[in-house]
């Protein structure tokens, strides 16, 4: 175990996808469909910009193309994997993941909306209200959820 706790985190990239409405795109995801909920979110590809790999995987995830970028969040955001899925995923190289997260307007119908992907991450997907996210989210991404609740209020406001 004392291994797994030196493995270096994994740098990710997340986006907030706010529809008209202000309500925030979440998917349940295929390997934990039970009701929890999480934004679109993936790893950034060797040599990749983040703004590039966020716009890659909301693509590859979600089938969302058609975004305005609001904003990038300042600093980033740390989670750590739970003991029990430690050294298993993303191959076990990873103890969690350092996250840039970006605020993007959805400017396109929700018939743009497509997880049949390559690889599907979601099962389904839904707008949700702000205020619900933190309940929706696995407990080890809670506090970066917490934190990224008030840059999203205060983009909308």
């Amino acid at each position: 175990m004392n291994n797994l706790k030196k493995l270096p985190l994994r740098i990710g990239v997340g986006a907030i996808v706010l529809n008209a409405k202000n309500k925030v795109f979440v998917g349940k995801r295929i390997d934990n469909p039970i009701d929890k909920w999480q934004m679109p979110q993936g790893g950034v590809n060797d040599g990749e910009q983040l703004i590039d790999a966020m716009k890659r995987e909301l693509e590859e995830e979600t089938g969302i193309k058609n975004i305005k970028i609001i904003r990038e969040i300042k600093g980033w955001s740390e989670y750590e994997l739970p003991r029990h899925l430690l050294g298993k995923i993303w191959k076990g190289k990873y103890r969690g993941q350092k996250q840039k997260w970006f605020i993007v307007r959805f400017l396109g119908n929700d018939n743009e909306v497509n997880l049949n992907k390559n690889k599907p991450e979601f099962i389904e997907w839904k707008w949700l209200d702000i205020e619900k996210l933190t309940n929706v989210i696995v407990d080890f991404k809670k506090k970066v959820y917490e934190n990224l609740l008030p840059e999203i209020k205060e983009t909308i406001n």
